[in-house]
């Protein structure tokens, strides 16, 4: 150093002795700052943390972050301002330095209070540090914060950080963020320019923001006085409105949508061993709670045989086997009782009745009573925001997508291979078929084990919305019944149909009626149509049909 002002003679000397000055009056500047974060009373604290903003020092960042936190102390012994965290024994930083400085005990310190108006000054002053900060997340979040902050200083600071961004996210919340502190101003035009930011942001935060201008006061004057910005104000308003009954209406449908999909895979096995074999099977609700338990066995083998990177892969493993696991105990209870009892629905349901109570007990046996999670793969975890304020979960948005595609197998299977045609042919004249060759016997076994596999489908499908217990298909049983029943006695289309306007007519009615009252509303809805159309919305041949 002393070489270099040798060399550059007295003219270099001065200039350096100069930057030095400044240099060390920057940094006490910092330091005084720094140490008024200490001072006795608010108001010098508020004083303290406007200087450390104005300074735009980087290091003070962490500083105001701590004091915000909770975690800014003077020691005890030497007054010293120290960064710290909680507990009895706690490491400490420096505050000015930002020097380690070992640990301390919580009784030689002394916490730094900090109440609501300096936590609004401390986000205002951070937000105004880290607004030009080169990581576009700090940025994000620096302009979230200083929302709080209605000082000129921080209004000039964002607008100039506004015209530089480029990242449109950032940008927008900066905007947003700019457009609420327009319009607290005092200036008409700059309060009109504001509301014209909003108005492409029709969301319930703007309306908020918004409503005070076309307010009224109690004296009948208008709160906001200038005329344009007031009927601006009331246009963006009743624009939010419409928006906002826009939204709600697509998310009902979605929601609806969402039930009625459920709703569909709990009935299509129903709608085989009901609508179309006649059977009037209250088991129907524990083959559900069969599959919801397979999931439950193939997650844990997944977890501890199969490495973590493929644990997503369990829910598609699941499937297979749910469907065979239920299918499995329906040919069993159709070999073994159901085929007894053909022509005696009320024997037929006092037996599925018993064997669902068996069912049960046999789960909790094994499983034990309580509620069983299911975790959702990580492609199923999340949600699409289609639009602000309607929010479209993933697992809801699959077991729609769910649903359509084992409807469409279905139905494809009924229609295009042999089984399905021996299925239907025995359905609509079984003596004719088992004169043709067909062991009538045992398509009725795999016919009911088809609807009782397809049901323990719809258990895995439901295990991804909702905790697995013993009872949880007793919560579906009654539901897929009036699907049933409204959308035709064994057609598939009508349980598409039926399982879609009774959800999508539930989550509809519950805003007004409740849940409980909404499903009495449709109980009795449905009633009043069976006595007007007694085979459902769409009717198909059938035994019980021809019964």
């Amino acid at each position: 150093m002393l070489a270099a002002l040798v060399v550059c003679g007295p003219a270099a000397f001065g200039i350096t002795l100069g930057a030095f000055a400044a240099s060390s009056a920057w940094a006490d500047d910092y330091g005084d700052a720094v140490a008024g974060l200490a001072a006795p009373g608010f108001a010098e604290k508020v004083a303290a943390i406007e200087a450390l903003a104005r300074l735009g020092d980087d290091r003070a960042t962490p500083v105001l972050q701590a004091m915000s936190d909770n975690r800014l102390y003077t020691r005890k012994d030497d007054g010293r301002l120290v960064i710290g965290g909680s507990g009895r024994d706690i490491a400490l930083t420096d505050a000015v330095t930002g020097e380690s400085l070992g640990t301390a005990s919580s009784r030689d310190l002394t916490r730094i209070n900090v109440n609501n108006a300096l936590r609004t000054a401390l986000a205002g002053a951070i937000g105004r540090l880290q607004i030009n900060n080169p990581d576009p997340a700090k940025r994000l979040a620096a302009a979230e914060t200083m929302a709080r902050d209605r000082t000129p200083e921080a209004a000039a600071l964002l607008r100039e950080a506004l015209a530089r961004e480029t990242v449109e996210d950032v940008r927008a919340a900066m905007a947003l963020t700019f457009a609420k502190m327009s319009l607290g101003s005092p200036d008409p035009e700059e309060r009109l320019a504001a509301v014209n930011d909003l108005s492409r942001r029709l969301t319930p935060e703007v309306r908020a923001l918004v409503t005070p201008l076309a307010a009224v006061n109690g004296d009948g004057s208008f709160a906001e006085p200038d005329a344009r910005v007031r009927a601006a104000a009331t246009d963006l308003l009743a624009r939010i409105d419409t928006r906002l009954a826009m939204t709600e209406l697509a998310l009902n449908l979605f929601q609806g949508i969402s039930l009625g999909s459920v709703l569909l895979l709990a009935a299509i096995g129903l709608a085989i061993t009901f609508g179309v074999m006649g059977v009037i099977n209250m088991a129907h609700g524990e083959m559900i709670m069969l599959g919801a338990y397979t999931t439950v066995v193939v997650q844990q083998l997944f977890r501890e045989w199969i490495p973590a990177d493929f644990f997503g892969l369990y829910l598609i493993v699941s499937i297979p086997a749910a469907f065979l696991v239920a299918g499995a105990v329906g040919v069993v209870m159709e070999r073994g009782i159901i085929r007894f009892l053909y022509g005696r629905p009320l024997e037929t349901l006092l037996a599925t009745w018993g064997i669902s109570l068996m069912l049960q007990q046999a789960v909790r046996a094994i499983f034990g009573a309580p509620n069983k999670e299911v975790s959702n793969p990580g492609w199923m975890t999340g949600a699409w925001e289609a639009m602000p304020g309607m929010v479209l979960t993933y697992n809801r948005i699959a077991i729609i997508l769910f649903a359509i595609a084992v409807l469409a197998g279905l139905a494809a299977l009924l229609r295009y291979t042999p089984f399905g045609l021996q299925m239907r042919a025995v359905t609509q004249n079984r003596n004719m078929a088992s004169a043709m060759g067909i062991r009538t016997g045992w398509v009725d076994a795999l016919t009911f084990g088809l609807g009782s596999g397809i049901a323990g489908v719809a258990g895995v499908a439901l295990s991804q919305i909702g905790n697995v217990s013993p009872n949880l298909g007793q919560g579906y049983i009654v539901d897929s019944f009036m699907v049933v029943v409204f959308g035709g006695v064994g057609s598939l289309w009508g349980v598409l149909a039926g399982a879609m306007t009774l959800g999508i007519f539930n989550k509809f009615l519950e805003p007004y009626a409740g849940a409980m009252l909404g499903k009495i509303l449709i109980l009795v809805f449905i009633i009043l149509f069976i006595q007007k159309r007694p085979r459902g919305l769409f009717a198909l041949k059938g035994r019980a049909a021809e019964a």
